[in-house]
């Protein structure tokens, strides 16, 4: 099947039409269209998830790592509506929808672009559903809190309206309505808890779209939706006790955090150094939660790295 180039023109207008129809009138008139040519394919409150992840797969541009969590989520989709023996009568519902929504922008040339990119995006579902297990495809969760330790850091703490099964480590998409479609990994900062809420740190990165939305523009109140858990290599070996040294910097200490409280909950005599690396003290942004954890357990050891902090202890200077 011939492809389209990333550089190539069609790609940029298959991208400008796209943009134009992300609403929730597109995703509704999506819905009718799938239900009329296959009726009780999809839930009607699922098709805005639906129709937004796949049109954004259909336009690509995502980096590795984000179109994989773009297909964890359409994966599991397709895996637990069952919908992999419709896959063609999807494609056209929602090629069809664009090509209504999208006008003038949709050219017989773009309508060509479009069949060959729903072409590749329908194969990669396949494999992703292949490779998913069962359960959900993502989770409605509610934002009941959101602190700002730092101009570019938030802490989200986030409320499932189900339960999330996740195990420490792991890394779940999560994806914001004021960016529909998009879907970006971020790794729950602490062990799973009687209530169910789960913790989310964000770091702004100067080309990232959703980290800005959910730490500069998110509030609490607001609808979040994360997606099935996927394991990263960070889990602890249920039959090992042996002793932990857990290094990270940034918001790449959420993860580890999450790991303590694990060792926590076990309390199976295993003894743990945290080592926390930043820029200055002040850049240690979880410094208060980790400093609760220390003076709650005798067996953890938490040590700032600080790189460029000259009123630092000796032992506290360095890189991580």
């Amino acid at each position: 099947m011939p492809t389209v180039n990333d550089d190539h023109p069609a790609r940029v207008g298959l991208a400008a039409a796209w943009e134009s129809v992300v609403d929730v009138r597109a995703a509704g008139d999506f819905w009718c269209t799938l239900e009329d040519r296959r009726p009780g394919l999809l839930p009607h409150r699922d098709a805005p998830l639906f129709f937004t992840a796949l049109g954004r797969l259909l336009v690509g541009g995502d980096d590795p790592a984000n179109r994989a969590a773009l297909l964890r989520v359409l994966g599991h989709a397709y895996r637990h509506f069952d919908l992999l023996p419709h896959t063609t009568t999807i494609g056209d519902a929602l090629l069809a929808t664009v090509a209504r929504h999208a006008r003038p922008l949709w050219t017989p040339h773009l309508a060509i672009a479009a069949e060959r990119a729903l072409y590749r995006a329908t194969h990669a579902i396949r494999r992703a559903a292949v490779r998913a297990g069962d359960g959900r495809a993502w989770w409605h969760v509610e934002v009941i809190g959101h602190d700002r330790p730092s101009p570019d850091i938030a802490i989200l703490t986030v409320r499932p309206w189900r339960r999330l099964p996740f195990q420490p480590g792991q890394a779940v998409p999560v994806c914001t309505p004021r960016l529909p479609g998009h879907w970006r990994w971020l790794s729950p900062a602490n062990a799973p808890r009687a209530d169910g809420t789960v913790e989310l740190h964000v770091r702004a990165v100067p080309a990232g779209a959703v980290s800005h939305r959910l730490v500069h523009e998110v509030r609490p109140g607001e609808p979040l939706w994360l997606g099935p858990p996927v394991d990263t290599g960070l889990r602890l070996e249920p039959s090992s006790t042996n002793d932990l040294l857990l290094v990270a910097g940034g918001t790449g200490v959420a993860p580890l955090r999450a790991l303590v409280e694990q060792v926590a909950a076990a309390r199976d005599g295993r003894r743990v150094t945290l080592i926390v690396g930043a820029h200055t003290f002040t850049d240690l942004y979880d410094a208060i939660a980790l400093d609760k954890l220390q003076c709650a357990h005798d067996w953890l050891t938490i040590v700032p790295a600080l790189s460029d902090d000259p009123c630092a202890e000796p032992a506290e200077q360095g890189d991580a």
